[in-house]
């Protein structure tokens, strides 16, 4: 769990295709909760080349039109391409509902939550610097303080003995700017503002030389598909299910934000420096099959965290509040570190 002292982490923008995807999925599933907060949702989204695919499985009460969710994000976002838009949406099995109903969880597997005391936002330092990079990027283009850039766009910081080496700044542009001219701007407006000191790294800007058609008209996209960008950088371990798309009984989802929220409450009662916390469940069971934490010099806290902490799915949606529809902001910048997510709030052990 010791977060190596050279590594490499990567951000994307909005515009990302993958990231269209994972808020088209995640505006689905808050508009089911909005008006029905007991809504089965599980939905992902495919996209690419003029097309867009929304299917999955949903029990809700609410009364949908998917189509106009979807174009709603893809042009909030920036695109303006029409999009052929497919539905495939069906109604949940019934044979997961009957035990997720008496409070089980929604699928086996293994989720990890982290948390360390190396930054405010109780992550790790490249982690932060990626996602602000990526962010503050798309401020730049929906500011219009750098109006030639265009929606989809990646960051990557590499950190060798925790100094920070290289930043890498992929952005889509107006095809009339050149190389010099969009690496002097994001120097002056992105790179400088965050307080990099470009004398001691290598900065490295549309590596190919030119990114002139991004989004679905260069890639597709797929919801689930930045795992990584969604949580730990690949610094910590993922069980391997996406959080974008899901009600809060899947506990791929819900469990995730349990372990990081008793991971940034352990760090934050001074338990560790940083903490790895992981559970698994079987499908339907309302108890986990293990739950394990550890700090950072390898030290068991498992008791502790079952001491103070309650695991079953049921439990998690109650603590954490997770029947409303706050999810869509979670779809693009990462799922941890930032406020006002219940997951992230700091209580009394």
């Amino acid at each position: 769990m010791i977060i190596p002292r050279t590594y490499t982490v990567e951000s994307v923008t909005s515009g990302h295709p993958d990231k269209v995807c994972d808020q088209i999925s995640d505006a689905i599933l808050d508009a089911c909760l909005a008006e029905d907060p007991t809504s089965r949702v599980a939905v992902e989204s495919f996209g690419g080349h003029g097309h867009l695919v929304i299917g999955g499985e949903v029990t809700t009460g609410a009364n949908l039109d998917y189509a106009s969710i979807a174009e709603g994000v893809y042009h909030t976002i920036g695109y303006t391409a029409p999009l052929d838009i497919s539905i495939y949406v069906a109604t949940q099995s019934p044979d997961i509902a009957q035990g997720v109903d008496t409070g089980g969880a929604g699928d086996q597997g293994i989720m990890y939550g982290y948390a360390t005391d190396e930054t405010p936002e109780f992550l790790p330092r490249g982690i932060v610097l990626a996602h602000a990079l990526a962010q503050n990027l798309e401020h730049l283009r929906t500011s219009h303080t750098i109006p030639w850039l265009k929606p989809d766009g990646k960051t990557q910081v590499t950190f060798e003995d925790d100094i920070l080496k290289t930043v890498l700044v992929s952005t889509e542009h107006d095809a009339e700017r050149t190389q010099d001219e969009i690496k002097h701007a994001l120097l002056e407006h992105l790179i400088t503002p965050l307080t990099i000191d470009t004398h001691a790294i290598e900065l490295l800007v549309n590596p190919t030389g030119a990114f002139t058609v991004g989004g679905f008209e260069a890639d597709t996209g797929l919801t689930g598909r930045k795992l990584m960008v969604d949580t730990y950088g690949g610094l910590i371990q993922h069980g391997g299910g996406c959080f974008s798309g899901k009600d809060p009984t899947k506990v791929d989802r819900s469990a995730a934000y349990m372990c990081r929220f008793v991971a940034k409450n352990i760090v934050a009662a001074g338990y560790a420096h940083s903490c790895l916390v992981s559970v698994a469940y079987a499908i339907g069971k309302p108890e986990p099959l293990m739950v394990y934490a550890i700090d950072e010099q390898g030290n068991d806290l498992s008791a502790l965290a079952q001491s103070k902490f309650d695991f079953r799915p049921a439990a998690i949606i109650e603590r954490l509040n997770l029947r409303r529809p706050i999810y869509q902001q979670t779809a693009a910048y990462g799922h941890f570190g930032k406020k006002n997510l219940p997951w992230e709030e700091i209580v009394s052990l």
